[in-house]
């Protein structure tokens, strides 16, 4: 499947593609090692597909790289207990740093993250030292956090020679364990350093924020690679939990982290060719669900009416995965953050009114999403969904489920049924992918400039991110930022008010004849188009990233975006790609940027 869909021949430099993609030959004035690089790749796009279940035949890495050891901080640099210094073991010290180094954050200001990192810091110390530090707000870590700030403006003043001294070890890291060789192929591994240990943040209001991560040691890691290949040596006295041989997997390493009891994986880089064969199955897979959308659709909203309870239940959950694009959902442990998706909603999360701001039954949802971040939505929904819902929450209290016919498992073994790879995750890659769509159809003018083009792309993208609950605080630097852009405003429109005034002078100048006073009258005259030019572009820039301020973009353009629309978007409207995905996209979705014509529909 994949070699009939992507076909792309490098022969002397000159990429051609072939006939039914629609492409035109693309000259690259590549250096020779490059051209045979590229060649090489792509080349490897039309072998053919491994068995079911298979995904290679030899394996062999250099295994990951782990964090440094702890280096002590200078005597003079201490810890104070209740206003006096006090010398602290060197694991203590540790996780005193892990808190000194984050001291400046919004973090450090929230009772949950004080309390868990406390909890954690004491597990670290020595007996004599719990002895003595009980109460933690008697801690002081400023003098620590001092130390920190300024290593760090160390670093930013390096000089050229010491930046590139760091740089050429950065490479040769990168040389000896970023490659890896799969079937005979180098591939390139997406992080190949284990995380240093340091203090868990999570996102939105974490219960476990401010936990300890402790350092990752060999005998934490498994280790998959291909039977006969040299197994990667760990560090000096380890040994590794595991080595596996397992073809089934893409997996280099994997381990547990100690916080949530997360499985880890060090992978293979976005841009592999295994990477870029998922990436396509995934949106080709949302594609498909294109052509039996209606009949699913006419389905669920006949199963509204059935008489058995768990079939209406199911029925109206897959509406909102389906309207709403919400997730599945999962049952939480205790200790977990109680995020909520569709089948785990609770009475609490629901609002049911019959009228709302000038709306006809309506529900209001509000419960705490993927990464604890609040969901909340005011949806105008179908009379008889009202209806279901008000039968489903007859009797029950706050904290019973909504659907309590209905679990995960039950709803992914039905969705099976209706579409060969149908998930949840399916129905929101689709109704991104369709919401991107038509939202670049409904606001591109294709005789805008270039800047208006692509504020129309990040407002088609807002519309996803929006759908997805791709949400995230102010950033910080958001209100200087904005305060330069209206100052450059400012100073571009003083500098245009000048212009003009000048140029009225010239012009009146000019109708006296001179032929020099012409030449001068039409420079200034462009130079005033070119100043109202960089106004419009600025005056854009503003808009842009204000309505942007609260919306997080990435995540649905790498993740549910098939990013084919995006370029044939771009080859379509004249936009250079670069200002849609940057270089670690565009090499992510190289097989996109190669596949899709201008034509290309989702």
């Amino acid at each position: 499947m994949w070699a009939e869909t992507f076909r792309w021949h490098c022969i002397g430099g000159i990429r051609h593609a072939t006939p039914e993609l629609g492409g035109e030959r693309e000259k690259t004035a590549e250096h020779p090692q490059k051209q045979r690089h590229t060649r090489a790749q792509t080349l490897r796009w039309e072998e053919e597909k491994r068995e079911d279940g298979v995904k290679w035949s030899t394996l062999e890495h250099k295994g990951p790289v782990f964090a440094p050891p702890y280096e002590r901080v200078p005597r003079n640099v201490r810890f104070y207990y209740d206003g006096k210094p006090l010398e602290l073991s060197e694991e203590t010290e540790e996780a005193a740093t892990f808190y000194a180094k984050m001291l400046n954050h919004d973090y450090c200001t929230k009772d949950v993250f004080n309390t868990n990192f406390f909890k954690d810091f004491r597990k670290s110390m020595t007996s004599k030292e719990k002895e003595i530090i009980k109460d933690f707000r008697k801690c002081n870590f400023q003098e620590m956090h001092n130390y920190f700030q300024a290593e760090s403006e160390k670093r930013k003043a390096a000089t050229k020679e010491e930046k590139l001294a760091k740089k050429n070890e950065n490479e040769a890291l990168v040389k000896e364990y970023g490659f890896c060789m799969i079937d005979g192929h180098k591939e390139k591994i997406g992080n190949f350093r284990l995380e240093p240990p340091g203090l868990f943040r999570g996102r939105g209001e974490h219960p476990k924020m401010g936990m300890i991560k402790r350092r990752i040691q060999a005998s934490d890691v498994s280790i998959n690679c291909g039977k006969e290949s040299h197994v990667p040596s760990p560090p000096p006295g380890q040994r590794w939990k595991e080595v596996r041989h397992d073809n089934t997997v893409t997996w280099l390493a994997s381990w547990i982290e100690n916080v949530q009891g997360q499985v880890k994986y060090i992978m293979l880089n976005p841009s592999s060719k295994l990477k870029g064969e998922k990436d396509h199955i995934k949106y080709e897979t949302a594609r498909r669900l294109d052509k039996v959308i209606d009949k699913i659709r006419a389905t669920y909203r006949d199963e509204w009416k059935s008489k058995e309870m768990r079939v209406r239940q199911r029925a109206v959950a897959l509406y909102f995965i389906d309207k709403l694009a919400l997730r599945a959902g999962n049952e939480k442990d205790e200790d977990q953050a109680d995020t909520v998706g569709c089948c785990s909603l609770r009475v609490e999360h629901v609002q049911l009114h019959k009228e709302l701001n000038g709306k006809e039954n309506v529900v209001v949802f509000d419960f705490p999403g993927k990464d604890s971040i609040r969901y909340y939505n005011e949806v105008e929904v179908e009379k008889r969904v009202f209806k279901n819902l008000e039968l489903f929450m007859e009797h029950k209290k706050d904290g019973d489920d909504l659907f309590d016919r209905l679990n995960t498992q039950v709803l992914n073994e039905h969705l099976k049924e209706l579409m060969d790879g149908l998930t949840a995750k399916v129905f929101r890659t689709y109704n991104a992918s369709k919401t991107l769509q038509s939202q670049l159809d409904l606001l591109t003018d294709p005789s805008a400039t270039v800047p208006e083009k692509l504020l129309a792309y990040n407002r088609a993208n807002r519309a996803v991110a929006i759908l997805c609950n791709h949400q995230r605080s102010v950033p910080k630097g958001h209100q200087k930022s904005m305060e330069n852009l209206k100052e450059k405003i400012k100073a571009k429109r003083d500098a245009i008010d000048d212009c003009e005034a000048e140029y009225h002078d010239l012009k009146k100048a000019a109708k006296r004849g001179s032929v020099k006073e012409k030449v001068l009258a039409d420079k200034k005259g462009k130079q005033l188009e070119r100043l109202k030019e960089q106004l419009k572009k600025l005056e854009l820039q503003e808009t842009d990233r204000d309505e942007n301020k609260t919306i997080a973009l990435g995540t649905s353009k790498l993740n549910y975006l098939d990013p084919r629309i995006s370029v044939a978007w771009c080859k379509k409207h004249g936009v250079p790609i670069e200002k849609i995905f940057n270089k670690t996209q565009r090499t992510k979705f190289l097989w996109a940027v190669h596949m899709a014509d201008e034509n290309y529909r989702f």
